[in-house]
């Protein structure tokens, strides 16, 4: 039986719940003007409610287990197969959209903070901050801005658009588009309205849109512009929840029923009575849900990470506190907001902890990582900024190419001037930032050279410097820490709500990711002889659970309520975190040993400057090989890699002898020069190996560099090793043909 009800249903109450069995409740909001997306197909929506409900069954199963089992006389319990949670009141972990955890809470300091909903800091925002800058956009040459008051009444009035367009109580509304003020007010207000916000990324497929839309039971897509509409026109007739679409930017290019423009959305609820809305956001609790993160489902479909309110709320207000950052009161921050909105640590930092202090988020162009960024970086010059490990290397890559072409009594001042930098930098670093004075040296070259360089990054104003998402090199690191720009690690995960260590200007030790959030936990998991073992979180910036998806959530939280990362690591004397690998990662050859990949593919990229990335291969092999690209120019409108060397690559081989301009020379005309290069600094790499095992004993140079929209990087750059396996799969099963006769440093020259 299908049931459609036209009234406005009464949502006061804090759990909605759906009829079980064949009766599916749907809400027509605007009535007939939905209905095209009303011709779904019912069986499909039972089959869903019907798992929902069998994962919520298993959850319960799990919890009642748990209960009747008995605790063992050690403290230190063994990661258990099956879940073994507290047994009393309120659980630390539900998969059901409507479910509720017991948060965290401690009896002092950071973790005793009072649980508050994404309203309740939004609306302290507005009280401190109401007239302060909140949201900036540029339209052609003009920077346009927006004040907390009016970002706080354009959010509501999204919510009651959306309830008008009939959104139910913890559906999703997902949002397809580059960061803007209509993602962050589309975002707050689903959550205001009593739905989940769900980014999408933007490079995702039709089909990868499709399996995140059904999943969060979407009842609203919000797209960017034509380009990703048509992804969700392509799939809207598998969306059986979906009621309405809204395009935020450009011209609709054909009218449909049920598809808006903004302006025709915002219109929606723009007379609106608050009272439904109102009574919504005072049933709304801390410890429910608000926001769907899905991982990037490299290993097995995407999963969706629910977030409580406390997770965002409590996230933002212990980190701001734990890096200093200024209340607008007194100081505004200012940020950049240009990395996939759908990544946790972008919305951690652009929306949430923004919103906390009263800072402005200014957006970037679309094309900030194809080389826009730093444009906007000197028009709004920033008080912090994240970028990843790449756009950190991209700035790099770009300041030696423009410094190798300076006169040579420039490069000698700025060699001279890094010299000290870094020397005085790494003192810093051994005294925890208490030196007394600094040199006359540090002041010189300060003067000289360290201010031009902010100020030519945009990053003048500039106080703290983050970098996170993935690995970062310690070439890199050095490299900006000889510019006296020291580069802040964060380390977290999406289950964590982004940041669970961070390293602070006072407190930082090369590649290491600083320490543990004040009011967060971290335990080292069955540690080694030399202390590496599993990194695991504790605190209230812990995930709720995965959507519908009890096992695997078992699987992430252990009887005690820790978070098990996957990632393995260490704590130094004065418990700074290191990360020494991933589990997933990690490589075990065929005779037994470990090895974690990361550590030597960033040792040959130090080694041999011309290698963009480099992946091991060895997982189950007699020896470890590798795929490596070449530094080669990116496509400013597709993004894809070209076949023009970097103006820094080429300036490498010359030095080298080599006179390729273009990656297909190099490897079509197999470049004996660069071969012999790369394979030189393999060479050292595998001198300081601790065994055999990990010598890297083949490689081969692919004929392209990875890229986001290649498919082989994640949308922070990250590398998507299971996905770099299937492209490759053909080289990289010609490494182990010839086992006998493997590459020594006898026989330099790859097969």
């Amino acid at each position: 039986m299908h049931l459609t009800t036209c009234e406005a249903t009464d949502m006061s109450t804090a759990v909605v719940m759906d009829h079980p069995g064949d009766v599916n409740l749907q809400s027509c909001g605007a009535g007939n003007s939905l209905a095209s997306l009303e011709d779904i197909n019912t069986e499909s929506m039972a089959n869903e409610s019907s798992e929902e409900e069998e994962a919520c069954a298993r959850e319960e199963q799990i919890n009642t287990k748990a209960q009747q089992s008995v605790q063992t006389e050690s403290g230190a319990t063994p990661r258990p197969d099956s879940l073994s949670l507290p047994p009393q009141g309120t659980e630390l972990w539900t998969t059901c959209k409507d479910g509720e955890v017991k948060l965290r809470m401690g009896d002092s300091g950071p973790e005793a903070e009072a649980p508050v909903t994404v309203n309740q800091m939004f609306t302290t925002a507005v009280k401190l901050y109401g007239k302060n800058t909140a949201l900036g956009w540029k339209e052609g040459e003009q920077w346009k801005t927006m004040t907390y008051s009016e970002y706080y009444k354009a959010s509501r009035t999204a919510a009651k658009s959306f309830l008008k367009l009939g959104l139910e109580r913890y559906h999703g509304v997902g949002i397809l588009g580059f960061n803007s003020a209509e993602w962050f007010i589309a975002d707050i207000g689903a959550i205001l309205a009593g739905g989940f916000a769900v980014g999408i990324y933007t490079t995702n497929s039709p089909e990868a849109c499709q399996y995140v839309a059904e999943n969060c039971q979407a009842n609203i897509l919000v797209v960017e512009n034509n380009k990703q509409l048509q992804k969700i026109l392509q799939v809207q007739d598998k969306l059986p929840h979906l009621k309405a679409i809204i395009q935020f930017k450009g011209d609709l290019r054909e009218k449909k029923p049920n598809l808006y423009t903004w302006a025709e959305f915002m219109e929606l609820g723009h007379d609106e009575p608050d009272t439904q809305l109102d009574d919504i956001i005072s049933s709304q609790k801390p410890n429910q849900c608000c926001t769907l993160i899905y991982t990037s489902g490299t290993t097995g479909q995407p999963k969706g990470v629910m977030l409580s309110h406390d997770n965002l709320t409590w996230t933002a207000f212990a980190t701001s506190q734990d890096v200093g950052l200024t209340n607008a009161d007194k100081s505004q921050e200012i940020v950049v907001s240009y990395l996939p909105l759908s990544h946790v640590a972008a919305q951690m930092i652009d929306i949430w902890i923004t919103m906390k202090v009263g800072g402005a988020s200014y957006f970037a162009q679309p094309d900030a990582l194809k080389g826009s960024l730093v444009n906007t970086l000197r028009e709004i010059r920033p008080t912090a900024f994240m970028g990843v490990p790449r756009v950190w290397e991209k700035m790099q890559e770009k300041m030696k190419s423009v410094g190798a072409k300076s006169s040579t009594v420039r490069r000698k001042v700025a060699s001279w001037a890094k010299d000290v930098g870094l020397q005085t930098n790494l003192n810093k670093m051994e005294l925890n930032g208490n030196m007394t004075r600094n040199p006359l040296n540090y002041r010189l070259a300060k003067r000289l050279v360290f201010r031009k360089v902010r100020k030519a990054l945009g990053l003048d104003r500039c106080r703290k410097c983050y970098t996170g998402a993935a690995p970062i090199t310690k070439d890199t690191l050095e490299f900006f820490l000889s510019l006296d720009i020291p580069l802040l690690e964060l380390y977290g995960m999406s289950e964590s709500s982004g940041p669970h260590t961070i390293t602070l200007p006072d407190a930082f030790r090369l590649t290491s990711c600083g320490k543990v959030i004040p009011g967060c936990k971290t335990k080292i998991f069955s540690p080694d002889a030399d202390g590496n073992g599993e990194i695991c979180f504790w605190g209230r910036h812990v995930f709720m659970g995965y959507l519908n998806m009890p096992d695997k959530t078992e699987e992430s939280v252990d009887a005690e309520g820790w978070l098990h990362s996957g990632d393995l690591g260490k704590h130094d004397q004065n418990n700074f975190l290191f990360i020494t690998g991933r589990i997933k990662e990690l490589i075990i050859t065929a005779g037994g040993e470990n090895i974690p990949p990361v550590p030597i593919e960033d040792a040959v990229k130090e080694a041999v400057p011309l290698i963009s990335n480099a992946m091991l291969i060895g997982d189950k092999r007699k020896f470890l090989s590798m795929l490596i690209t070449i530094k080669c120019q990116l496509n400013g409108e597709t993004g894809l890699p070209e076949d023009e060397l970097t103006p820094e690559a080429e300036e490498l081989c010359r030095k080298l002898g080599s006179n390729s301009t273009r990656v297909s020379q190099i490897v079509s005309e197999h470049d004996r020069v660069v071969y012999a290069a790369i394979q030189e600094g393999i060479n050292l790499v595998n001198e300081k190996s601790t065994s055999n095992a990990q010598r890297i004993q083949k490689w081969t140079l692919l004929d392209r560099d990875f890229s986001i929209p290649g498919g082989e990087l994640g949308p922070t750059m990250k590398l998507k090793r299971p996905v770099v396996m299937k492209m490759f799969k053909d080289q990289i099963e010609n490494f182990y043909k010839e086992v006998a006769t493997p590459t020594t440093p006898d026989d330099p020259m790859p097969s």
